[in-house]
C-alpha cells in the first residue's frame, strides 16, 4: 500500500488530475450499488387497466403492453386473510429480522448437511422481491447478489413498504402478476374481499405458479393450501378447526377469460385510444356501459346468428345509445370475442363495411333543408339509366326488380326506394352530399366524390356500426350533433379523432329532422316494402332504417326511440354472402329484441310533430287534393306556403319520364289473366293487442294497377268500396278469407288474426319486399 502512494506522489500534476477524475467516475458508476432502495425507486408504472360499468360493476382487466397483468392496490386495501395466509407460506417471521433472516439460515444449512441435499429454504419475503425485481443465475455468484440487494431494499424501505412490494409483483399463474390481479381473474372480485378459503388457494399459487395452476392441478393446489392454512395454524392467524373447515369448503374459479366479464371488444378498443402516459392509474377506469344490458345483448346477438347459420350468417355486431347524453350502454363486436377461430376478435362496430341503404335519410334531409324538394313532393320510381364513364349503363333496381311509378317523398324514403333516392341526390350534388356526412360523422368516407358517384346513396362507400350510430342520434335529437361517450369524467378521456363530430355544423333546423323521424316511423308508409306488421313494427313509437349492401354482404337495421338509438350489424367477417337474408330479416330482430328489452318498463314518448308544417288529406298516388274518383286518402305534411297550391292543383299529368314505366303498366293489365293480390300474403298470422283495434290497419293491396273497380269481399261478405288496386282495413280476431273480383277475375287469400293478451318480446311480420 505504502507503494502505491509512493508512486501516487510521484506523479505529474496533469495525470494526477486525471487519475482523480477516473476515480470519481469509478465511484459514480459504483454509488448505485450501495445506495439504499427507495419505494418510489421501485413503482410499478406498466399497469393493467382495469374497467367497471357505470354502476361500479367490473367489465374486467386488460394487460399492461408487455402482456403482464398487473394491477397495484396498496397494502390496507388487501383482504387480511390474504396477508396471514402468505405470511405464513413465505416467512412468519418477516417483521421479526432484516434482509435476511438468520434462524432460517442456520436452519436450511444444518438440514441440507443432515441430508446431503437442500430441504427447505431460507429466502425472505425481501429476498423473494429482490429476485423478482432483478432475476439472477441460482448460483453461489446469484445468492451473493440478491442477498445484496436485499440489504439495500431494507436499508430503504421499511416492512409496510417492502410487503406490499411483493404482493403486487407475486406471480399467480400465466402472466397474472400481483393479488389484486389474481382476484380479479380468478374471481371477479378486488383483493380486499378474498376470505380465507380463497385466500388461502391465491397464497398456494406463488410458490410455483405451473405446477400449482388452478385450471390443470387442481388437486395439487388443494395440498398446497392445506400445507398454508397447516402454517396459518402454527403462527395462530387461524384456529385447527378453522383450517379443517376452509379446506374442504368449496370455491369456484372464474373460466379462462383473461379476466374480461364483458365488453372485451369495448374495453380493447377503449384501451387504444388512450394516450400512453393516462394507463398509469390504480383506479378502475369507469366506463358508460350498463353491464346487465350488455350482457343481455351479448346473448340476444349470440341467439339470432344461432338461427340465421343454415341462411350461411356467421356474425354480427350492436350498439346501444342513451339519446340524452351520447353514452353508449351496450358496445357488442362479434357473438364470441374468445373463439378465435371464428374470428371473433373482429369488431363489427368499428369495421368498415357499405352501409347499403342506411345514408338515404340524410340526403333527403339535405334536399328538404335546400329547398330542392318538399315534403309532398312527388318522385318518379321508373327505370333510369346513367352513363357512367370506363363502365356500363347503371340502370339502377329495387330489391324486387319493380318500380311503383310517381311516389310521394315519404313513401320513397319509407319504403328504401333506391331511383328516388338517386335522383334526390342527383338535385343535391355527391359533393355537398359527402360534405354533409362528414359533418354528421362519417371520416372514413375520405374518397373523392367521383370515387362513389350517385352510389353513394345506395352504399357505395364503407362506414362502420359506430359512425351510423352516432348520425342516427343526430336525427333522435333533432340535428344537434353530440360525440358518443365512453367514460365518465373521472376517468381519463379517449383522444381518438372518432370520439369527436364537428360542433359547428349547420345542422339544426328541427323541423325537416322532425319530418325524416315521422316517415322513419311510419308503419304504414313503408308497408309496401315490409308488410304492414313487420318486425320493424313496435308497440311503441320508435323510427327505423334498414339496409342491404350488395350481393347481400351486410345487413343493417338502425333506429331510435326518444329514450335510446340501437344499431345493429348482421353479416360475415370474411365478406361472404349471405342466403336469403336482408335487412329485415337479417339484423332487424336483433334490433326489435334490443329495443324490445329496453322500453319493457317504461314506453317512450311520442315523436314531436314536425313544428310549423300542415296536414292536410291528399290522394295517396298522386299527393293532389283528393277527388272524387282517388281510391285511397291519407294525411301529408306541407309547407304553409305551399297550401294555396294544394287548393288549386286537381289534376296530375305525368311527365315524359313515365312513359317507360306506364306502356309496362298498360302491357301487364292487356296481358293479366288474373287478378293477384300482394297483401296479405296467403297463411299470414297477425297480431292485434287489446286496446288497439282501431289504431292497427291491414292494407289489402293488388298487383298492377287496375283502372276499373275491384270489388273486395270478405268472409263472404262485400265491402263498400269502390278502390281499385288497396285499402286498409281495421284488424280483427278472427279467421278471414279475402277474395278481390273484376268481371270473371279473382284471386283469394287466407289470413288469421288473434288477439294478443300481452306484449310479445317478438312481434311476428310479413314481408311484401324489401
Amino acid at each position: 500500500m505504502k507503494l502505491i502512494l509512493r508512486s501516487l506522489l510521484k506523479l505529474q500534476p496533469t495525470s494526477k488530475v486525471i487519475l482523480a477524475v477516473l476515480l470519481m467516475c469509478l465511484l459514480v458508476r459504483l454509488l448505485p450499488y450501495f445506495a439504499p432502495i427507495r419505494a418510489a425507486d421501485i413503482a410499478q408504472n406498466q399497469l393493467a387497466m382495469q374497467f367497471s360499468d357505470r354502476n361500479g360493476l367490473p367489465l374486467g382487466t386488460l394487460l399492461t403492453r408487455d402482456q403482464e397483468h398487473t394491477s397495484v392496490v396498496p397494502l390496507n386495501q388487501v383482504s387480511p386473510q390474504f396477508i396471514h395466509a402468505i405470511l405464513a407460506a413465505e416467512d412468519g417471521s418477516f417483521y421479526h429480522h432484516g434482509a435476511l433472516d438468520m434462524k432460517a439460515v442456520i436452519r436450511a444449512s444444518k438440514e441440507a448437511i443432515h441430508a446431503k441435499r437442500i430441504v427447505s429454504g431460507a429466502s425472505t419475503i425481501t429476498m423473494q422481491l429482490a429476485r423478482m425485481l432483478d432475476p439472477v443465475p441460482r448460483s453461489f455468484s446469484g445468492k451473493l447478489s440478491e442477498i445484496w440487494l436485499s440489504w439495500r431494499l431494507a436499508a430503504g424501505m421499511n416492512k409496510d413498504e417492502i410487503l406490499p412490494a411483493y404482493i403486487n409483483r407475486l406471480p399467480m399463474g400465466g402472466n397474472i402478476y400481483g393479488v389484486e390481479a389474481a382476484a380479479q381473474t380468478y374471481f371477479s372480485i378486488p383483493a380486499s374481499e378474498l376470505n380465507l378459503a380463497q385466500a388461502s388457494l391465491l397464497a398456494a399459487i406463488p410458490n410455483n405458479p405451473t405446477y400449482f395452476n388452478p385450471y390443470e392441478h387442481w388437486e395439487r393446489l388443494k395440498q398446497r393450501q392445506k400445507y398454508v392454512l397447516n402454517r396459518m395454524v402454527q403462527e395462530k392467524y387461524i384456529s385447527e378447526a378453522n383450517a379443517t373447515r376452509t379446506h374442504t369448503e368449496k370455491v369456484v374459479f372464474q373460466s379462462r377469460q383473461g379476466g374480461i366479464i364483458a365488453a372485451p371488444h369495448f374495453l380493447f378498443w377503449l384501451a387504444n385510444q388512450f394516450d400512453k402516459t393516462q394507463t398509469e392509474q390504480n383506479s378502475p377506469i369507469r366506463t358508460t356501459i350498463n353491464r346487465p344490458l350488455q350482457q343481455f345483448v351479448e346473448a340476444q346477438l349470440q341467439q339470432v346468428i344461432s338461427s340465421l347459420a343454415a341462411n350461411n350468417v356467421h356474425d354480427a355486431a350492436a350498439l346501444v345509445i342513451d339519446n340524452d347524453t351520447g353514452e353508449v350502454l351496450a358496445y357488442v363486436g362479434s357473438p364470441d370475442y374468445f373463439n378465435e377461430a371464428k374470428l371473433g376478435r373482429n369488431d363489427g362496430v368499428q369495421a368498415l363495411r357499405q352501409p347499403g341503404s342506411t345514408l338515404k335519410p340524410f340526403v333527403y334531409e339535405l334536399a328538404l333543408e335546400k329547398g330542392l324538394i318538399r315534403p309532398n313532393t312527388i318522385l318518379a320510381d321508373v327505370p333510369a339509366h346513367y352513363a357512367i364513364p370506363g363502365a356500363k349503363l347503371y340502370s339502377p333496381t329495387d330489391y324486387t326488380e319493380r318500380f311503383l311509378g310517381p311516389v310521394r317523398v315519404r313513401i320513397a324514403l319509407a319504403n328504401s326506394l333506391n331511383v328516388p333516392a338517386i335522383k334526390v341526390l342527383e338535385k343535391v350534388g355527391v359533393e355537398t352530399f359527402l360534405e354533409r356526412l362528414h359533418q354528421l360523422g362519417f371520416e372514413h368516407l375520405n374518397q373523392t366524390p367521383e370515387h362513389y358517384g350517385l352510389g353513394l346513396t345506395l352504399g357505395s362507400g364503407e362506414v362502420s356500426l359506430w359512425e351510423l350510430a352516432r348520425a342516427y342520434l343526430t336525427i333522435a335529437r333533432q340535428g344537434e350533433a353530440i360525440p358518443l361517450v365512453s367514460t365518465f369524467s373521472n376517468s381519463p378521456i379517449p383522444t381518438d379523432a372518432m370520439n369527436r363530430v364537428s360542433t359547428n355544423s349547420p345542422l339544426l333546423n328541427h323541423t325537416i329532422w322532425q319530418l325524416i323521424t315521422n316517415i322513419l316511423s311510419d308503419s304504414y308508409a313503408r308497408a309496401t316494402a315490409f308488410g304492414v306488421d313487420s318486425v320493424l313494427n313496435l308497440p311503441f313509437p320508435v323510427a327505423v332504417k334498414t339496409g342491404t349492401s350488395s350481393n347481400f354482404r351486410d345487413t343493417w337495421t338502425v333506429g331510435f326511440t326518444t329514450d335510446y338509438t340501437v344499431a345493429t350489424w348482421v353479416g360475415n367477417f370474411t365478406g361472404e354472402p349471405m342466403r336469403q337474408v336482408s335487412g329485415v330479416t337479417g339484423a332487424a330482430p336483433l334490433w326489435n329484441r334490443i329495443m324490445l328489452h329496453l322500453h319493457e318498463h317504461q314506453e317512450p314518448a311520442a315523436f314531436p310533430s314536425p313544428k310549423g308544417l300542415v296536414q292536410l288529406p291528399v290522394c295517396a298516388i298522386s299527393g293532389l287534393r283528393p277527388t272524387p274518383d282517388c281510391t285511397s286518402v291519407v294525411q301529408e305534411y306541407f309547407y304553409p306556403e305551399d297550401k294555396s297550391n294544394y287548393e288549386r292543383e286537381h289534376q296530375f299529368n305525368l311527365p315524359p319520364e313515365y312513359d317507360e314505366w306506364l306502356a309496362k303498366q298498360q302491357q301487364s293489365n292487356f296481358t293479366s289473366t288474373n287478378l293477384r293480390i300482394l297483401s296479405p300474403h296467403h297463411g299470414d298470422l297477425f297480431l292485434v293487442y287489446p286496446g288497439e283495434q282501431t289504431k292497427q290497419k291491414l292494407e289489402f293491396k293488388l298487383a298492377g294497377n287496375k283502372s276499373a273497380p275491384v270489388e273486395w269481399w270478405l268472409n263472404g261478405e262485400k265491402l263498400d268500396t269502390n278502390s281499385a288496386n288497396s285499402l286498409f282495413w281495421n284488424l280483427r280476431p278472427g279467421k278471414w278469407t279475402l277474395e278481390a273480383r273484376n268481371g270473371e277475375m279473382s284471386d283469394k287469400v287466407t289470413f288469421q288474426v288473434e288477439l294478443a293478451n300481452i306484449k310479445p318480446t317478438r312481434r311476428g311480420f310479413s314481408i311484401s319486399n324489401n
